[in-house]
């Protein structure tokens, strides 16, 4: 089916999907919400795993898109839009590859997250800067970042919104592997190979296993999207997006 905003490729049981808006840092806009959860569902009975990237080398998703964030109000919060997305990646059956370059900040963080496993390439920065813009990362990290990393790291990266570099997120348990990034792609797919090469029914249950036993002790995600809806009708909300969005066109 034809995508306006990212690329799939499909070959041997692998699929690619793109981001594909490099002149936007692939920032995550509806466009990208809409097209990657349409090929989540078309893709999960014709691949065996999935690598998710994005277009270019300056970012794999340098965040939501804050001109359409910053008119986003309490109803848009509570509806959800990029948990809905980055909860269908981690309930994706088969397991999901982050290939990132460049930029994974806000909502490409929260994305390379709700995959299974992150490749990184050298250059690549990540972090959760939504406190300095008014708002929470409002789309998982509160609890994905803390199962990867701790809670007391990931509170200190989601109070501060400090951007890490690859060999920080390496080293905290953020992604799975760091190579120079030509080789981020490669890499991936290599994995992949790796992968595909074992029982399907067993890898896809074992994912379903691993989800399961995180699950238990997850909390609600209204909680975030309850926080998000304050926040987004706040005038210190509009008043830093504003100022952020004025200081990109200098």
């Amino acid at each position: 089916m034809p995508y306006q905003t990212i690329l799939v490729d499909v070959a041997d049981r692998l699929g690619i999907v793109t981001i594909n808006r490099p002149e936007a840092r692939n920032a995550i806009d509806l466009g990208v919400v809409n097209d990657v959860t349409a090929a989540l569902d078309d893709l999960k009975d014709k691949v065996g795993c999935l690598i998710l990237t994005g277009a270019g080398e300056k970012a794999f998703a340098a965040g939501a898109d804050i001109a359409q964030l910053r008119d986003r109000n309490r109803d848009d919060a509570l509806k959800g839009i990029n948990t809905r997305m980055f909860r269908a990646v981690e309930d994706f059956p088969w397991p999901v590859i982050a290939a990132v370059s460049g930029f994974a900040l806000g909502g490409g963080c929260e994305l390379a997250m709700a995959c299974d496993i992150r490749i990184a390439g050298e250059t690549a920065k990540f972090g959760q800067p939504e406190v300095g813009l008014g708002i929470i990362a409002g789309a998982g990290a509160t609890y994905r970042l803390a199962r990867l990393v701790g809670a007391g790291r990931a509170k200190e990266l989601l109070f501060t919104g400090r951007v890490i570099d690859a060999k920080e997120a390496e080293r905290i348990g953020l992604v799975n592997k760091v190579v120079p990034d030509v080789d981020v792609l490669k890499t991936a797919k290599v994995l992949a190979a790796e992968i595909l090469k074992n029982a399907p029914l067993a890898v896809r249950l074992t994912k379903w296993a691993v989800n399961s036993a995180f699950r238990a002790g997850e909390p609600d995600t209204a909680i975030e999207q309850l926080s998000q809806a304050v926040l987004f009708e706040t005038e210190e909300k509009k008043k830093r997006m504003t100022d952020f969005l004025e200081k990109r066109k200098k």
